[in-house]
């Protein structure tokens, strides 16, 4: 399940997974993808596209990569990050949220690292 200090905020989760755009874009992110190709292939305004990416990128469900190009004009790319989401009550009778995610490689750890880089700058 997700790591400890990767605690997603279960009303950002839940807000996320409320929204249809939202989920179109899960659905839609088989592979990484841009903005653009995100809205053009779930027909959202772009405005939108970039809002619903920040909600899901908030709640832990899409993370953010930087494609870094030969010629300098980097651009982003989304990728689904998880594999299953439970959302339960604990022995507390606390509503819960665990995301399952999948194994990091190196080139993904490396774009992290970047993605980071380029928030902070």
């Amino acid at each position: 399940m997700s790591a400890p200090d990767d605690d997603p905020d279960l009303s950002r989760v839940l807000d996320a997974l409320d929204d249809a755009d939202c989920r179109a874009f899960l659905r839609a992110l088989d592979e990484p993808m841009t903005a653009n190709e995100l809205s053009e292939a779930c027909d959202v305004p772009l405005s939108t596209t970039y809002r619903k990416l920040e909600s899901l990128t908030e709640a832990t469900l899409v993370a953010e990569e930087t494609e870094v190009r030969p010629d300098g004009r980097h651009r982003s790319r989304y990728r689904a990050d998880f594999d299953a989401i439970e959302v339960a009550f604990d022995d507390e009778r606390e509503l819960t949220v665990e995301i399952d995610r999948p194994p990091r490689g190196p080139s993904e750890r490396l774009a992290d690292i970047w993605s980071e880089v380029q928030r902070e700058t």
